[in-house]
């Protein structure tokens, strides 16, 4: 099982991230390793949206494809994702947006536990990098939909 905590203070207002990272939808537009995603099963309780997300992943010649249970939860700023089915014995995660003297303080929890025991290697071997180059990759997005950095 790991387990990771990253943290980045960004130049946008918690609302505008918070719905950038809830739009799990266009994912596949600008994750170049999500190569399909079908959201289905939505509903809306108040502020809370939830919807199950079936999503298809590839990296080189290794595909994959799971399934996880979304939450947004607008009044909190949480972005929150389970498991449901996939190659995975865990799978959960957690955004939180909160104000920041710069704009945002982004945190992303991930815990995750992979079942085939090479693909864990594999994973174990290039977690750090895959999530710093996720959260890279979400700060291009904000850049593109919000201007650059103040």
């Amino acid at each position: 099982m790991t387990k990771l905590r990253l943290e980045r203070d960004l130049p946008y207002a918690p609302a505008q991230l918070w719905e950038m990272v809830g739009d799990v939808e266009r994912y596949p537009e600008f994750i170049p390793w999500i190569k399909s995603l079908r959201a289905n099963n939505r509903t809306v309780d108040a502020d809370i949206v939830r919807f199950d997300a079936d999503v298809t992943v590839g990296f080189k010649l290794l595909t994959e494809r799971f399934s996880t249970r979304v939450t947004r939860a607008a009044e909190a700023l949480l972005v929150d994702f389970d498991l449901i089915r996939g190659p995975f014995r865990k799978l959960q995660g957690r955004w939180t947006f909160t104000p920041s003297a710069l704009g945002t303080k982004v945190a992303f929890d991930l815990d995750i536990d992979i079942r085939n025991p090479i693909l864990d290697a594999v994973f174990k071997a290039n977690f750090n990098l895959a999530v710093s180059k996720l959260l890279a990759i979400f700060e291009a997005r904000a850049r593109q939909l919000y201007g650059p950095k103040r």
